[in-house]
């Protein structure tokens, strides 16, 4: 999703909604972790053939997903980053992370892919 420019104006009008749309967008997001629907995939593309662990479908707050990646490659020793609303975690930890978020919460968490 492209970013949309935020332009300041003003208005005469005194009844005038000076909120962004970005702002009431986030407010309908699902916070709780039961209302996240995750899926934990191994991935390979653009990888030069070493795995990665994906985790996807996380809608909420950005702080909040850069605190369960910190969590999650603490957990698993590893390495990682949060990118595109995606958590990727160096090596095969799907087992291991479907536990961890499980114990963390988010109950509907699922394994995809093969």
């Amino acid at each position: 999703m492209a970013k949309k420019n935020k332009r300041i104006f003003y208005s005469t009008d005194k009844e005038h909604d000076y909120s962004f749309e970005d702002e009431e967008d986030q407010d309908d997001t699902p916070s709780k972790p039961d209302k996240q629907n995750l899926r934990v995939l191994i991935d390979r593309k653009n990888r030069r053939g070493k795995e990665a662990t994906l985790v996807t479908g996380y809608k909420g707050n950005p702080q909040v997903l850069e605190e369960l990646g910190k969590l999650l490659k603490k957990k698993c020793g590893v390495g990682g980053s949060v990118k595109n609303n995606e958590i990727i975690i160096q090596g095969n930890h799907r087992d291991k992370i479907v536990d961890i978020l499980i114990k963390e919460g988010y109950t509907n968490t699922k394994k995809s892919g093969g």
